[in-house]
């Protein structure tokens, strides 16, 4: 896109300068974000602290912010994004990487499309190294699920929403970039299995989490059966929000790397629709974002929040911009995504922070857990308002 920028305004009336300069300010405050008062940071027992709220660190919170900054720069081809983004991977490198789980594998998603674009042999062996863990070292669920382990929890027996976007779509990405099939085959598996478990289907919505129970005997005598429960049976927002930002990102991949699956783009086509659809009375009339528990109301403890309303916004755009979304509702659709990037571009500050971003949240056992979740900047919030404004400038500008 040409750097100087239309002031022409779109259909909803955001003028496409404004875009790209709310773009910049939020991926100048991406790498700039710092918690002075060490609030945020995560230690480890091996003494090592993880800060999950500055640049320089190694958490999902960077491969989700990472990821915000390589959709910007695939649509305006600016060099100096693409630095920003080997520069953050040279400094990690050279500081001999971190401990592998769900989480700290959400880096490479990006780094696979830079080694797509670059052909950097350096980037290679870290790709392969943690791809075949994933495949094959990845501690798994009953039933074969990816278990959502991190750098504090074992989280044995455990499936998460938010696993198809730290580890599945890394996974799948570097096995169509390394012409590795195997892994692309395992992430179609793993949809299907979080599709399965963690999908409400009286709602249309996705629980936070699933949990085998661990005393159910198989016929085998082994440990087997569907028992087990969803924690709190929180439909958490921005935990909805990694599914719709995941289908048709999965979808795109697949497409593009000629491993096209029609039954399981039919399948995961309708169950996007069947979530969009019933975010729709969910979504707040007044400032168009979503509460953080989707279906608990204000009255009853539940705050609205930015990031999972950028990552719907995302999600419902690409999805009705690559055809995922069909039918008689997606002019509804349409506005409400609109009201959605409206609501996200109301929430960022003129330090370019965005406002009302929920930390991140561990699984809970009651709802008053995600209730009491602090609010502050991070980077994922950064980069899920630079996601949805990218996906909003290629629908109308």
């Amino acid at each position: 896109m040409p750097a100087d920028h239309s002031s022409s305004t779109t259909p909803s009336g955001i003028t496409p300068s404004s875009i790209h300069t709310t773009i910049n300010h939020l991926i100048t405050a991406l790498v700039t974000i710092r918690d002075p008062t060490g609030t945020f940071l995560l230690p480890l027992p091996d003494g090592r602290i993880i800060d999950t709220k500055g640049w320089h660190d190694w958490e999902w919170t960077h491969g989700i912010g990472l990821y915000g900054i390589w959709q910007y720069y695939t649509l305006t081809r600016n060099p100096a994004h693409l630095a920003l983004i080997e520069d953050w991977f040279a400094a990690r490198f050279a500081a001999g990487g971190t401990t592998k789980n769900i989480n700290t594998m959400a880096v490479f998603l990006t780094l696979a499309y830079v080694y797509e674009e670059t052909k950097n042999p350096v980037y290679l062996p870290w790709l392969d190294s943690w791809a075949e863990w994933a495949y094959y070292d990845l501690p798994r669920t009953r039933y074969g699920g990816m278990q959502h382990i991190t750098y504090l929890e074992e989280n044995r027996g455990q499936l998460w929403d938010d696993t198809l976007m730290m580890t599945v779509l890394p996974l799948a990405k570097i096995g169509l970039v390394l012409g590795r099939k195997r892994y692309v085959e395992e992430a179609k598996r793993q949809f299907l299995l979080h599709v399965r478990y963690l999908g409400d289907v009286r709602t249309g919505l996705f629980f936070h989490g699933w949990e085998f129970n661990a005393d159910v005997e198989g016929k085998d005598g082994g440990k087997g059966g569907v028992g087990g429960h969803h924690f709190a049976e929180a439909r958490w927002a921005r935990g909805n929000s990694w599914v719709t930002v995941a289908i048709p990102e999965f979808l795109e991949l697949l497409r593009e790397g000629n491993a096209e699956d029609p039954v399981l783009e039919s399948f995961l086509q309708g169950t996007l629709r069947e979530q969009c659809e019933a975010l729709r009375p969910l979504q707040d009339p007044k400032t168009g974002l979503w509460r953080t528990l989707l279906d608990v109301s204000e009255e009853e403890g539940s705050y609205l929040e930015a990031s999972a309303t950028a990552g719907f916004a995302f999600g419902v755009l690409k999805g009705l911009r690559k055809r995922d979304l069909v039918g008689p509702e997606r002019e509804k659709l349409e506005e409400m995504a609109v009201r959605a990037v409206k609501g996200v571009l109301a929430n960022v500050s003129e330090e370019g922070e965005l406002l009302n971003t929920s930390f991140g949240t561990g699984m809970g056992r009651d709802l008053q857990h995600y209730k009491d979740i602090p609010v502050t900047s991070m980077p994922y919030g950064q980069a899920m308002a630079i996601m949805a404004l990218v996906e909003y400038a290629r629908r109308f500008i």
